[in-house]
């Protein structure tokens, strides 16, 4: 287990016992965390799940049957990848928006198309003809999608990515190139300067460590209740 899910384990108790502000109103809310792969998406989320009791929504990670063989061999399984990924978060996203409960969602929908099936193709891991019916499929489901309420969206720089896949210690994301990140990281810039399907909250995190200092993640609290109010 590495540090930063060790210190995210024991600071349940006392995130618990903070008073649940966003429960005061009544009102269901839509919250999403966005960001490179590293950059303690899932380790927010978490923390946040405990101190509002917002329903959490992880991404499909342990349980993938194609992420394995994705990091081996990208070009073949490129295309498997992303479209069980989309039908994963639909399914997420369907349950949040005909549920009941204030939410919080661990990477949401747009990213698959606009970052990462979006840079397969670009370099040339995802053939166009399998891009094109990805991207029609893509389009079709996000018509009937709610766009979150708020999304948070983690900037960190491919030295933070690195340092903190490290430290989680997936055997198959040890292999991903510092390269591939980059990339990732400019498809991300583009994406929100273009996005406009609700409230946006970018968190500069290369010097933020809200899992392991209660400060840091206090602020990032009061950045993420000024957007909600």
């Amino acid at each position: 287990m590495n540090k930063k899910k060790k210190s995210v384990k024991k600071r349940r108790a006392s995130a618990s016992k903070k008073p649940r502000r966003a429960q005061r109103s009544k009102r269901k809310v839509f919250i999403a965390v966005a960001g490179n792969i590293g950059a303690g998406k899932s380790s927010l989320t978490q923390l946040l799940s405990l101190r509002y009791g917002w329903k959490p929504f992880f991404e499909s990670v342990e349980d993938n049957p194609y992420l394995n063989d994705f990091y081996a061999d990208m070009k073949r399984w490129s295309f498997n990848l992303q479209v069980y990924f989309l039908s994963n978060r639909f399914r997420s996203h369907k349950a949040i928006t005909e549920g009941p409960e204030s939410v919080i969602l661990d990477r949401v929908i747009y990213e698959d198309a606009e970052i990462f099936a979006r840079n397969l193709y670009e370099i040339g891991n995802m053939e166009q003809r399998d891009y094109e019916n990805y991207v029609a499929l893509y389009d079709v489901m996000t018509e009937y999608l709610r766009p979150p309420d708020l999304l948070i969206y983690l900037r960190a720089n491919v030295d933070t990515l690195v340092q903190q896949i490290f430290l989680r210690g997936r055997d198959f994301e040890q292999s991903i190139k510092k390269e591939y990140l980059e990339q990732l990281n400019r498809h991300y810039e583009s994406w929100i300067a273009r996005y406009k399907k609700g409230p946006l909250l970018v968190v500069e995190s290369d010097e933020l460590d809200f899992v392991n200092k209660q400060e840091d993640l206090e602020q990032l609290v009061r950045m993420i209740e000024g957007k909600l109010r």
